[in-house]
């Protein structure tokens, strides 16, 4: 289930700006009753959520509710079998070049790094801007360094990922990921296969890159880093959206009782 953290576990290095601006932006992903079924079970069920450009969503919920099936069906990693995604005004059907299109716009980091063994960390950042994007190989690379600088890295270009912490392959993955230059990232429980110690240093980063304005969805445990960054809080449970509202409110008063039974349970850890 992660590494659920209270604020007094994670105290941020930077808070990320908060002031709402991100709901007055256009709207980059509408998700209108969407369903999902593996076999006989229906795993997601009329889900109809927007986000606005620039907005950060922090998903939580219990194992097996959900989120991660959710996120992937963004970027039709995983297919949706009713209803509408669109993303960045691109629907996502069972055409190749719209799902083409699509994923170079949206960014994803996974729980497990997924970083290829054999490539020097700079090498797995310039691989996608050159083969998808065709980028010229010393732009990539010049590209690849200033991300890597930006998640604080740059020292480890030209290691190979099993030279490297946990905590520094998933901070290359994310560097990996914004070499794309993406307009959405898509994070994935990012900080549950790390150790406790390199929790903080991975979350640091993700709030950097909240407060550039990115659009941000995240799938994670760590309450902490969803109040100082999240413009909004969705809980889901059996597949549904059973709350949402911003951090404070959703913290402080959350209105269902599967939500409230969630956080007792959670914070108490």
């Amino acid at each position: 289930m992660g590494n659920p953290m209270t604020d007094q576990a994670y105290t941020p290095e930077k808070q990320a700006p908060t002031d709402g601006r991100a709901g007055k932006k256009p709207d980059i992903i509408r998700v209108e009753g969407m369903h999902k079924w593996y076999g006989d079970f229906h795993v997601l069920k009329d889900l109809n959520l927007t986000v606005a450009q620039g907005e950060r969503i922090v998903i939580c919920g219990p194992s097996g509710s959900g989120k991660s099936t959710f996120i992937r069906c963004i970027n039709r990693l995983e297919e949706h079998q009713q209803g509408k995604i669109i993303v960045d005004d691109v629907e996502l059907t069972d055409d190749v070049r719209q799902i083409d299109s699509v994923r170079r716009e949206v960014g994803m980091v996974f729980q497990q790094f997924n970083l290829f063994p054999h490539l020097t960390v700079l090498e797995n950042c310039c691989l996608s801007p050159i083969w998808v994007r065709k980028t010229p190989r010393k732009e990539a690379e010049a590209t690849a360094m200033e991300y890597l600088e930006r998640v604080k890295i740059p020292d480890q270009a030209n290691k190979y990922p099993s030279q490297l912490s946990g905590g520094q392959q998933q901070r290359v993955a994310i560097a990996r990921a914004l070499c794309m230059k993406p307009r959405i990232m898509l994070f994935d429980e990012p900080t549950s296969a790390l150790d406790p110690e390199m929790i903080k240093e991975v979350l640091d980063v993700m709030i950097e890159l909240a407060g550039s304005g990115m659009t941000m969805l995240c799938v994670t445990h760590e309450m902490g880093f969803a109040k100082t960054v999240a413009d909004r809080v969705i809980f889901m449970a059996g597949g549904e959206i059973v709350e949402q509202a911003p951090p404070h409110e959703f913290f402080s008063n959350p209105k269902e009782p599967r939500t409230q039974k969630f956080l007792e349970q959670i914070l108490q850890h």
